[in-house]
């Protein structure tokens, strides 16, 4: 009979490892800085598991991203920083703050009497405002401060536009950004032909930037939309391998393998029904 586990029992487990006389050598040479690695691997791993609607490896994959956070905890714990206990806490708290029509009383216990007749935009609004009041009391005055650098590129292009847009710097329609993508497209062909490197990679960024905000009026996640990009790409190169066979791809032309290339997207073509 396997046996069941708690999180306790999680904690406890990582506490053995940590312990200097009889830990595991590789976790005791690990520090906050050296696992953030392992963590946004992790990361990817759960969302992977998700897209391919893989629940149960998905499973397996949470367990292992759980186990960072009591990674981190512990060694916060012996550091004298933070530990699980207020992690939790601070993470409760929060949440209960930002969702004043749920928890109308500010504590776990309060419940409104009624359904709240709150609009998701409603929500989100007024989700901005606590952040933003809660940015002033830890001393950020400015809109786009604690925004992490370290984020994904395109998901920080995101986030840096939604919080621009909470204070009213933005477009009320995808037609301006359309324009915009086509004016940086117009600016990284002048770049192109000048032959300047730098300005190409600057114009490239702006054009990047710029399609980022027609994904974000467009409701599209534009890291989710990589993705598929990517994963439909890869499928594709793998098709046309397939055609290929036994033969070599580099004995294949450019337009030889343009051809195939066209040959695998008819296969995957399926025309739209007319409603």
């Amino acid at each position: 009979m396997v046996k069941n586990y708690t999180i306790n029992d999680l904690r406890y487990l990582m506490r053995r490892l940590r312990d200097p006389e009889t830990g595991c050598p590789w976790d005791l040479k690990q520090t906050l800085q050296t696992i953030t690695s392992h963590t946004i691997e992790e990361v990817y791993e759960v969302v992977d598991a998700i897209e391919r609607n893989d629940m149960e490896h998905l499973n397996e994959e949470l367990g292992d991203l759980l186990f960072q956070i009591i990674f981190y905890s512990q060694i916060g714990e012996e550091q004298g920083q933070f530990d699980f206990d207020r992690v939790t806490s601070s993470i409760t708290d929060k949440l209960i703050r930002r969702h004043p029509h749920v928890f109308p009383e500010g504590t776990l216990e309060s419940v409104r009497n009624n359904h709240p007749d709150t609009q998701i935009d409603d929500i989100k609004e007024v989700w901005e405002s606590i952040k933003k009041q809660e940015r002033e009391n830890k001393g950020s005055q400015k809109t786009l401060d604690d925004i992490p650098l370290a984020l994904p590129a395109l998901s920080r292009a995101l986030k840096l536009q939604k919080r621009a847009a909470t204070v009213g710097f933005d477009w009320t329609d995808t037609g301006p950004v359309i324009d915009k993508i086509n004016e940086e497209l117009l600016e990284l062909e002048v770049e192109i032909q000048r032959g300047d490197v730098v300005g190409v990679a600057d114009e490239l960024g702006d054009l990047l930037f710029s399609c980022v905000n027609l994904a974000r009026h467009l409701k599209i996640d534009p890291e989710t939309a990589i993705r598929h990009a990517n994963e439909k790409f890869s499928r594709r190169f793998g098709a046309m391998e397939d055609l290929i066979g036994d033969k070599n791809i580099h004995d294949h032309s450019v337009e030889q393998l343009e051809l195939l290339w066209l040959e695998v997207k008819k296969t995957e073509y399926k025309p739209r029904r007319p409603s």
